[in-house]
């Protein structure tokens, strides 16, 4: 293999086995003990299954859906409503699946519904949309953002634990109230006064 074939990835990963060849044992134990573990195993589960879905042809199905929906409306209305599909679906799906992997399926469905001519829509309020949904979405569960499932594995170690449960009891309504002032702020930014 040539060396202008060697990718990034690669060549971080042997740079991390010879690191771990070089160590000395007696040092990388305790480093190793204090790794969440199953917080990494759930974060590569997590991206297996959303490049499964994507393979399974889930992101052309949700664009498809996407656009039908926003081709029924006319004018200033189908972008406001293009804003608004965007924003709430991101952020209802982002509080169920981890953010990251969900954005990174959704920017290929907005790329291509900003893209469409028969959309015509501009790109910029729909990848706004999409960020504040898929941000704003993630502080709605447990399992929604990184910093959630991070955050909970921390304190367990710590000996305080909450359950799913007692996390959507009080951040679904947050996130809900975080995505109705987004929607607000994305109509007037893009459709009253059209800073795009």
């Amino acid at each position: 293999m040539s060396a202008d074939r060697v990718s990034l990835s690669w060549t971080a990963l042997l740079g991390a086995i010879l690191l771990l060849l070089l160590a000395d044992r007696a040092d990388l134990e305790p480093v190793l003990h204090r790794v969440e573990w199953s917080t990494l195993l759930f974060f590569a589960a997590l991206f297996v299954l959303m490049e499964a879905l994507s393979r399974l042809g889930l992101i052309s199905f949700v664009g498809g859906m996407l656009q039908q929906v926003v081709l029924q409306a006319q004018g200033r209305a189908r972008l406001a409503l293009a804003i608004l599909l965007i924003l709430w679906v991101s952020g209802m799906i982002s509080a169920f699946v981890d953010n990251i992997p969900l954005t990174t399926m959704m920017v290929r469905v907005v790329v291509a519904i900003g893209s469409n001519p028969a959309v015509d829509l501009p790109l910029p309020p729909l990848i706004w949309a999409l960020l504040f949904g898929a941000c704003l979405g993630g502080n709605g569960t447990l399992i929604g953002a990184s910093a959630n499932v991070v955050c909970a594995g921390v304190a367990e170690q710590h000996g305080y634990r909450f359950s799913f449960l007692q996390f959507f009891r009080v951040g679904f309504p947050v996130m809900i109230g975080h995505l109705l002032v987004a929607s607000l702020y994305l109509l007037l930014c893009h459709c009253v006064f059209t800073w795009h």
